[in-house]
């Protein structure tokens, strides 16, 4: 079944200062083995303020779970794992998720 790796990217401390990073990790996520598609988003900020429930959202797409699986343990994942997590200072909440319905 289709798998997909989606990572939530929380607030960060200096949101300005991560997104200079962004493109090397959109780079880094574009090198994983077995990637079908990749979705990048910003979220949008709030009308009234308040700071948004996350800043940014990465999601991966691959055929299925060995695919995701293994692209996690590849060596670009040694590359864009710790470039987002890192660069995140680990403020990341990451789904490995089976895709039901698309």
């Amino acid at each position: 079944m289709p798998t997909k790796i989606e990572l939530i990217i929380d607030n960060q401390d200096d949101n300005d200062a991560f997104d200079t990073s962004w493109p090397d990790i959109l780079t880094k996520a574009r090198a994983l083995p077995g990637l079908q598609r990749l979705e990048s988003g910003k979220v949008w900020p709030k009308e009234d303020g308040t700071p948004t429930p996350a800043h940014r959202s990465l999601t991966l797409y691959f055929a299925g779970y060995d695919e995701a699986s293994a692209a996690t343990t590849s060596e670009a994942a040694g590359q864009f794992f710790p470039a987002i997590f890192g660069g995140a200072h680990n403020k990341v909440i990451a789904l490995f998720t089976d895709i039901e319905e698309a």
